[in-house]
C-alpha cells in the first residue's frame, strides 16, 4: 500500500518515516514539508538517508496525494483542519496526528486552542485512534484522530478503572512529565537546552489544551498538570483517584491485567516503570497501587511520547483500519541503554 506524510520535517514526521521504513505493507511514496520543500530526507534527517535515498520533501499539496492508500498528517494543531477536508474522499484513510479532530465539541477548540473550527462536519466522522480502547470503531475507519501523547498515557491508566466503576469519576488528578521532543522541532525560549538542562518545571497550569481531550478519553473530570523534564523522549504519568470501595493493590493490578490481557503494546507490571523502559518502542508500561491510609489509588504509566504517544500509535491505528497486522512495523522492545 502507498503511504504519504504531510509534515515530514517535524519530529513526528521523522518518527513516522523511521517506523514506516520497516513496515512490511506500507511504502512511503511522498513526503511533504512546506518549510523544507526541496530538501532530501537524508539532508533533513541523515539517520533516515538509507531507506529514503532520493526521496525529496515537496510543498504541501493534498491533491498530489490522490492514489495513496493512507496519508499521515503531522502538522501543528490548527493547521490540519484545512488539509484533512481536501484528503477525505480522495484518500481511503487519513490519520491526523494533531488535535484538530480529537474533540467532539467544535466550540471547545475556540476555548482551549484559540481557533474557530472550520470543518466541524468531520468531527463526528473521526475515530479516536487509541486501539486498546477503540479497536472495534477503528476497523474500516476513513478518518482517524490520533490521541495526544499525555492523553494516551493517562487514558490507558485510568479509563478502564473508571469504566469498571473501580474509581470515582470525579476529582481525578494527572501529573505527567514529558521530554522536550513533545514541544516539536521548532526551538523556543522554554525548550532551549540552556533552559531545560538541569531543570524541571510545571506549565499549562489549570488550562493545558490536553485537558478536555483527557476528560473525554477517560470519561471523567480531570485536573491535569504537565511538566517538562530534561530528557529528549518519554512521558511518565502519575494518576490519582478515589476508589469506590476498598480495593487492594493486587486487585488493581489484576483488573488492569485483565483489561490488557493479550494486548501487544501494553504491559502491566509490578514495579514502578520508567520512561527508559519504553524508549523508542510502541509499548506502554503500567502499574498501580492502592493506599488505604489516604484512600487513594495511584496508577502510573510510562510511554515514549513520539512512538506510542504519537507516530507509533498512529501507525497502529492505521494498521487496524486497513485490515493489516496491528503490530506491523512497530517495535515492542525499547532501546537500552
Amino acid at each position: 500500500m502507498k503511504a504519504a506524510i504531510i509534515g515530514a520535517s517535524g519530529y513526528l514526521g521523522a518518527e513516522l518515516l523511521r517506523l514506516l521504513a520497516s513496515h512490511p505493507d506500507l511504502d512511503v511514496v511522498a513526503a511533504q514539508a512546506e518549510a523544507s520543500a526541496g530538501a532530501t530526507i537524508a539532508e533533513l534527517f541523515p539517520s533516515l538517508g538509507g531507506p529514503y535515498a532520493g526521496l525529496v520533501a515537496t510543498p504541501t499539496d493534498p491533491a498530489a496525494l490522490a492514489g495513496c492508500d493512507v496519508v499521515f498528517v503531522a502538522v501543528p494543531s490548527g493547521r490540519s483542519q484545512a488539509i484533512v477536508p481536501q484528503l477525505t474522499g480522495t484518500v481511503p484513510l487519513v490519520v491526523d496526528l494533531g488535535a484538530d479532530f480529537r474533540l467532539r465539541d467544535a466550540a471547545a477548540y475556540e476555548r482551549w486552542y484559540g481557533f474557530v473550527h472550520t470543518a466541524p462536519e468531520l468531527l463526528g466522522r473521526a475515530v479516536y485512534g487509541l486501539p486498546e480502547l477503540h479497536r472495534a470503531e477503528l476497523v474500516g475507519a476513513s478518518l482517524i484522530a490520533a490521541p495526544g501523547c499525555y492523553v494516551t498515557a493517562a487514558a490507558l491508566c485510568l479509563a478502564p478503572l473508571v469504566a469498571a466503576g473501580l474509581v470515582e469519576p470525579g476529582g481525578l488528578i494527572v501529573d505527567a512529565a514529558s521530554g522536550t521532543s513533545g514541544a516539536g522541532r521548532q526551538p523556543s525560549a522554554t525548550t532551549h537546552h540552556a533552559t531545560v538542562n538541569e531543570n524541571f518545571v510545571a506549565y499549562g497550569l489549570l488550562d493545558h489544551r490536553h485537558s478536555p481531550e483527557m476528560a473525554q478519553a477517560i470519561g471523567a473530570e480531570v485536573l491535569f498538570t504537565p511538566h517538562l523534564a530534561p530528557m529528549t523522549r518519554g512521558i511518565l504519568a502519575t494518576c490519582y483517584a478515589r476508589p469506590t470501595h476498598a480495593i487492594s493493590t493486587e486487585e488493581l493490578l489484576g483488573a488492569l491485567g485483565d483489561v490488557y490481557a493479550g494486548e501487544p503494546f501494553v504491559e502491566v507490571v509490578a514495579h514502578s516503570p520508567s520512561t527508559r523502559e519504553t524508549y523508542a518502542s510502541n509499548v506502554a508500561k503500567l502499574t498501580a497501587r492502592s493506599d488505604a491510609r489516604t484512600r487513594h489509588v495511584v496508577v502510573l504509566g510510562a510511554i515514549d511520547n513520539l512512538t506510542k504517544g504519537g507516530a507509533g500509535q498512529a501507525i497502529q491505528a492505521a494498521n487496524v483500519a486497513l485490515g493489516l497486522s496491528e503490530t506491523a512495523g512497530l517495535p515492542r522492545v525499547a532501546v537500552m541503554p
